[in-house]
């Protein structure tokens, strides 16, 4: 019985039969080949399955330890299970230092929230950001303060008086706000721009008269040094809210990543503000060992809310922008409302 694929030679290639006297050889010869290069493509395809398995996406998160609702998401997991979830992995970039040329770098894919005047920084220098969360103001978050036996006792005795400040901060405008209420200029003090921890130093060493700034120093000062706070921002003076932004083109290509990073900050700013006492025991350790009752202190004093930004009410953007502006910290005039703005989807 003879095969349809023949050979002028007689060597039939899938035949029943071969004339040729090798015809057992070549058919073993032939069987062990093919089985050799159906195991080789299969080893092939199980070595490249675990690259297509393992193609997950990273998502880079820029956190200070001022920023409250992302260092408890980093240190829970939360946030990291939802995402892994959806295929991407996460990772965590803590900065103490140069977080400006970071945000204007677009150096990580979600930034660390930021205060209102801080941001403005970033839209000066035109950092491709979009903005996607908000917390709602805390204006008794910072404040002016001074030695509790000051003679000053008034924003009006801040006249001739060394004060120190972080520039560009929201205590920066808070400062320049009040001074403007109080009939003054920054003109009319010695200002000392340092940064918190050489603020500190300078307050304790009676270096300066007074200081501006915020929690947790801010609740740190008032139960261990008994400080007495000449201004806070209540009264319309300073809201003092914070945003969260995140690289235009990752928000572009990613909103389902925004949509759970703003579900996570808003659920866990709840908790926060329904477990005082369990999170400041949580958020002791992360922030230097800081005594709960501190932290409580200070965290009484934020919202934690967690809003979608809304163009429509950026007036005290626009308010610290001109005031900026006009002293000489922002160079160009900015208009508020003309930012990328991401909005979550209803519900």
């Amino acid at each position: 019985m003879e095969s349809r694929f023949g050979s002028e030679s007689g060597f039939y290639i899938f035949g029943y039969s071969l004339p040729d006297p090798g015809y057992r050889f070549m058919r073993n010869a032939f069987r062990f080949a093919i089985s050799h290069y159906v195991l080789a493509c299969a080893v092939l395809m199980l070595g490249t399955l675990p690259t297509m398995v393992q193609a997950r996406e990273t998502i880079s998160i820029s956190y200070q330890r001022s920023s409250t609702l992302f260092l408890i998401l980093k240190h829970t997991g939360e946030l990291d299970k939802r995402l892994n979830a959806l295929g991407y992995d996460v990772s965590w970039n803590e900065f103490t230092n140069n977080l400006l040329q970071s945000l204007n770098a677009g150096s990580v894919d979600l930034n660390a929230d930021v205060a209102d005047a801080f941001a403005l920084f970033t839209q000066a220098a035109d950092a491709q950001l979009t903005y996607y969360a908000e917390e709602t103001s805390a204006p008794a978050a910072q404040a002016i303060i001074v030695p509790p036996d000051s003679t000053i006792h008034s924003v009006a005795d801040l006249r001739g008086k060394r004060v120190a400040v972080s520039k560009g901060s929201g205590c920066n405008f808070l400062l320049l706000a009040a001074l403007k209420k109080a009939g003054l200029t920054i003109n009319d003090i010695q200002v000392r721009y340092l940064e918190a921890p050489d603020a500190l130093a300078a307050f304790h060493g009676n270096n300066v008269d007074a200081w501006v700034i915020w929690d947790p120093f801010l609740a740190a000062e008032q139960r261990d040094e008994h400080v007495r706070v000449v201004a806070d921002g209540s009264g319309g003076l300073a809201q003092y809210n914070r945003f969260y932004t995140a690289k235009t083109a990752f928000a572009e290509k990613h909103p389902d990543v925004l949509s759970v990073v703003f579900d996570e900050l808003n659920a866990t700013g709840k908790w926060v503000k329904a477990h005082p006492d369990d999170a400041a025991r949580l958020l002791g350790p992360l922030w230097g060992n800081i005594p709960v009752p501190t932290i409580e202190l200070a965290n009484s004093r934020r919202s934690y809310d967690i809003v979608p930004v809304k163009r429509a009410q950026l007036g005290e953007q626009q308010r610290i922008a001109d005031t900026y502006h006009a002293a000489g910290l922002i160079p160009v005039a900015l208009k508020a409302n003309d930012i990328q703005i991401w909005t979550p989807p209803p519900k």
